[in-house]
């Protein structure tokens, strides 16, 4: 009886923590189907009469959207591949290989989460504009191929360790190499976690603000973060198009993590089970 009570009590917070944290998307997607006359009404009226679902191709077409949608995905893309090749490739090192210095090396590795991206920021900047890469995609797109972050790889690499090592012994006996062990043992075996790396960057480089505004100078170039930033500037009074905006954006992340929230569950829970 205490347990059934405990349990209860417990369904009746998480619901309600649930509920509190749902209230700024469900005000979002209100705003974004009220009329302007219903945006400032007061007391607020949280479902719209009528919906005014014109508001999405309005918002879409004030600016060039479209052209700002094909570079998000163009750069997401790419990062999203170069993070899974190489931040995969690099924690199969961290877990399979036994080399001088290693956990010295992985120790170092993790200490570069402390370090605040402000820090790096300028440096940074300065490195790609003395190879004229300034105002292209590059910036934005190279550093996810050289390791793809130290979170990525840590959360990589204590999933590999989950795997039996008599799996890699039995490959090499057939006459796999090590590469053939990593693409065809490793990687298949590690679906969850590379569901998660996958949310993780496409959520991380979708939303990306700070790296467009400081790399990309030229409109044909802006992502779809940055066309929200100008859009608030250009008609923020127009908060039902913002909103509307801005639901558009969010739309893919939402859809991602639905349809691959067991897998994302599944490979935080067990990259934590051996370190």
């Amino acid at each position: 009886m205490r347990k059934t009570i405990s349990r209860t009590v417990l369904y009746l917070v998480l619901v309600l923590g649930a509920a509190v944290v749902s209230v700024p998307f469900l005000w979002t997607v209100g705003t974004a189907l009220k009329s302007p006359a219903q945006v400032y009404l007061m007391p607020p009226k949280w479902i719209p009469d009528p919906f005014v679902w014109a508001n999405f191709a309005r918002a879409w077409t004030v600016l060039p959207f479209m052209t700002f949608l094909r570079n998000t995905v163009f750069i997401t893309g790419m990062c999203l591949i170069g993070q899974l090749v190489s931040a995969s490739l690099v924690a199969y090192g961290f877990a399979r290989f036994k080399f001088t210095g290693r956990n010295t090396l992985f120790y170092v590795l993790l200490g570069t989460i402390m370090l605040p991206h402000q820090v790096t920021m300028i440096p940074t900047f300065l490195i790609w504009r003395s190879f004229r890469l300034v105002d292209t995609f590059w910036p934005l797109i190279i550093p996810a191929y050289f390791g793809g972050g130290a979170f990525t790889i840590f959360l990589l690499r204590q999933f590999f360790m989950t795997i039996p090592r008599d799996l890699d012994e039995a490959a090499m006996m057939d006459g796999c190499s090590y590469f053939g062990i990593w693409w065809r043992i490793i990687l298949p075996l590690s679906k969850p976690a590379l569901t998660t790396v996958v949310i993780f960057s496409f959520i991380h480089h979708w939303d990306d603000f700070m790296g467009p505004l400081i790399y990309l100078h030229s409109m044909d170039k802006y992502t779809v973060s940055i066309g929200l930033r100008m859009f608030q500037d250009m008609y923020g009074g127009q908060l039902e198009l913002l909103m509307a905006a801005s639901l558009i954006h969010i739309i893919p992340c939402i859809i991602l993590f639905l349809t691959a929230q067991r897998y994302f569950i599944r490979g935080i829970v067990l990259s934590g089970i051996k370190g």
